[in-house]
């Protein structure tokens, strides 16, 4: 198990690298799109895959190797701050705050998918 999960983790980050790479051509420069698209999309999959109450062991595979080695927390860190740095204060919160709010209300929703379709349905509030 190990081994595939290094091996899913590496192909996590290559994908990471590739989305980054092509989502900044596309997009507006000045503030990292790119890495709260991977961070989003990353959340709603692992809040999705949680949901569809996959085995453990493949949860661990996709969730802790695949999308832990896709999704990145040390980015968001560091281009925050480089944000700040520069004098774009609101950017930097915006990014901070922004990726926080989405990826939560993604990985929620993505979990809300995923149980409704795995047929144990919505978790009710208590």
């Amino acid at each position: 198990m190990f081994l595939l999960l290094a091996l899913c983790g590496g192909v996590g980050a290559s994908l990471r690298w590739l989305a980054d790479v092509v989502l900044s051509r596309v997009l507006p420069a000045g503030f990292p799109w790119a890495i709260l698209i991977v961070n989003a999309s990353g959340s709603l999959t692992l809040g999705l895959l949680t949901g569809l109450s996959l085995d453990s062991t493949w949860l661990a595979i996709m969730g802790t190797g695949l999308l832990g080695g896709y999704t990145t927390f040390s980015t968001v860190a560091v281009d925050t701050q480089m944000l700040a740095q520069s004098g774009r204060t609101e950017a930097a919160w915006g990014n901070a705050l922004g990726t926080l709010v989405l990826c939560v209300a993604l990985a929620a929703g993505g979990l809300a998918l995923g149980m409704v379709l795995s047929g144990a349905g919505l978790p009710l509030a208590h």
